[in-house]
């Protein structure tokens, strides 16, 4: 992986491609960031219907991995893991450009200077 894409564990690229596999539908995995939360901004996740012309698509174990190349400032480098804790099972982002997240692990802050500018 370089420093501007965005990688997915085994266990992240498993969970994807058998969601995939049972809804059939989409090309891959798009990972975006939106304005929200308490600290700016909060990760989105959902299945990618297609790679659009603003959209950078990146192969890992397997899986096609969407961002769009304004997300894409905030997530280069970014690993995609998926864990379960107990009766808890979901993505976790182990992100080298967040500065702080909120209290509540929601939202997450960036220094817009120090973010990748791909």
């Amino acid at each position: 992986m370089t420093n501007s894409e965005i990688a997915l564990t085994e266990r992240a690229a498993q969970h994807v491609k058998n969601y995939l596999a049972k809804t059939a539908e989409g090309v891959g995995l798009r990972v975006a960031v939106k304005p929200t939360g308490c600290s700016g901004y909060q990760y989105v996740i959902e299945a990618a219907q297609a790679v659009n012309e603003h959209d950078r698509a990146f192969e890992t174990r397997g899986v096609t991995v969407v961002v769009d190349e304004q997300s894409l400032r905030y997530l280069a480098g970014t690993e995609l893991d998926f864990v379960k804790e107990g009766l808890n099972e979901g993505f976790r982002f182990r992100n080298p450009n967040v500065n702080d997240t909120c209290g509540c692990g929601e939202s997450f802050s960036v220094d817009d200077k120090g973010a990748s500018k791909n």
